[in-house]
């Protein structure tokens, strides 16, 4: 990454310090040092100079961003795949890697997880409230919109898009035990096979989706700076081309031959009708052509800073929001038209979609429900010690006031 620099006149290099990571876990070029190993501006003033602000990685955010667009473009398209099968294709192709590439970027940035208690905060903060507020939120919606007053409010039942946030809740508090198995992947595989042929598991916190996104999850704990950098090559590019098309090619022939619900990971391979057996060879050919295409996925995401990257930030803010349009244009008939069946009413579903969710990653709207996807909650939670501790720590000493001394 940083060349050294050799001094004149010596064949001697000094050793480079370790790189600094940025706040998404990726490292950093240091900046330059003195010989006594500060920085300039420590050496200028005698003092240890603040730390830099924590930079956000424009790739993972352009990442985040782009995912979360497929999302809501895949679902503008599923109510057309009964009429279009060139709508059903994309849909196919593009619900085989949107979430899979989502949930390896969220064991990528859980690697650092422990059960420490300001982690652990974050976690009930971050995830388990907003989940528990908007599965009520939805169940409300789905009573009023859809007339269905009789609609239950569960919140061991997870409904619509809440289902991720319960498997990220639950996968992060697995972070420690996939630390210290061996050949977590595999074992992952395992149980997401086990899980593709279990039909009595039931709909409690969506499990099978849990089980059998899993292996994803863990490789992304797994994955290194490098294997992004290796991904976003140019012959990774060139050869991801042919093979979004053949993707493609197969997703149109398969359209009509194929159950599409194998891509949602939510049944067992009997409750769809298939023999158990099924269950495991669909497992493991998803996860292959899922990690195929969401390497190609990765091979195109841009590493510089775009109009965008600021969007990837809110990127679970437009998730959860868009579900109401989402659900609602099925609840008010909105596909019912004839204009939608034809292939300028779905270019139109598709910019829609691109465009609502992008608004709805956007800062102003993030600042609007921060309290409901955010919330502090600093009274439900005792002060820890320790974080108290590095926080102190991490801040710049205050000069102390020298006492004055006699003459």
């Amino acid at each position: 990454m940083t060349n050294s620099l050799r001094p004149h006149g010596s064949d001697s290099r000094a050793p480079l310090p370790p790189a600094r990571p940025t706040a998404d876990g990726v490292p950093s070029p240091p900046g330059p040092r003195g010989r006594s190993g500060s920085s300039p501006a420590e050496e200028s003033s005698g003092s240890p100079a603040p730390r830099p602000a924590k930079q956000r990685d424009a790739f993972f955010d352009n990442a985040k961003y782009l995912a979360i667009v497929l999302v809501a473009m895949g679902h503008a398209w599923e109510p057309l795949t009964d009429h279009s099968r060139a709508a059903e294709a994309l849909y196919m192709v593009v619900y085989t890697f949107h979430m899979p590439a989502f949930i390896l970027i969220s064991g990528y940035f859980s690697r650092s997880f422990d059960m420490r208690p300001d982690r652990l905060k974050r976690l009930i903060t971050g995830v388990a409230v907003p989940y528990a507020v908007f599965e009520v939120a939805y169940s409300l919606f789905k009573r009023w919109a859809d007339d269905d007053p009789g609609h239950p409010i569960s919140l061991l039942d997870p409904w619509y898009l809440t289902w991720f946030l319960i498997a990220l809740f639950v996968w992060r508090l697995t972070t420690p035990l996939w630390k210290v198995v061996r050949h977590p992947v595999p074992l992952a595989l395992v149980i997401a096979c086990l899980a593709a042929v279990s039909p009595d598991i039931g709909d409690d916190l969506d499990l099978q989706r849990v089980l059998q996104f899993l292996p994803f999850f863990v490789v992304g704990l797994f994955m290194k700076p490098e294997h992004f950098r290796r991904l976003r090559g140019r012959t990774a590019r060139v050869l991801s081309l042919p093979v979004f098309a053949a993707a493609l090619a197969l997703a149109y022939w398969a359209g009509p031959r194929m159950n599409s619900a194998w891509f949602y990971h939510r049944d067992s391979a009997q409750e769809l009708g298939a023999p158990w057996w099924a269950g495991v060879v669909m497992t493991l050919a998803l996860f292959g052509c899922s990690m195929v295409l969401t390497g190609c996925f990765f091979a195109w995401v841009p590493g510089r800073r775009m109009w965008f990257t600021v969007l990837g930030a809110g990127t679970l803010y437009g998730y959860l929001l868009h579900g109401f349009l989402a659900k609602g244009s099925r609840f008010w008939g909105w596909y019912d038209h004839a204009w939608a069946q034809q292939v300028w009413g779905e270019m139109a579903a598709t910019a829609v979609a691109a465009a609502v969710i992008t608004v709805l990653c956007t800062p102003p709207v993030r600042r609007v429900f921060r309290s409901v996807m955010e919330p502090e909650l600093a009274w439900a939670f005792r002060k820890d010690p320790a974080s108290e501790a590095r926080r102190r720590a991490s801040s710049p000493a205050e000069p102390r006031e020298k006492a004055p001394q006699n003459a």
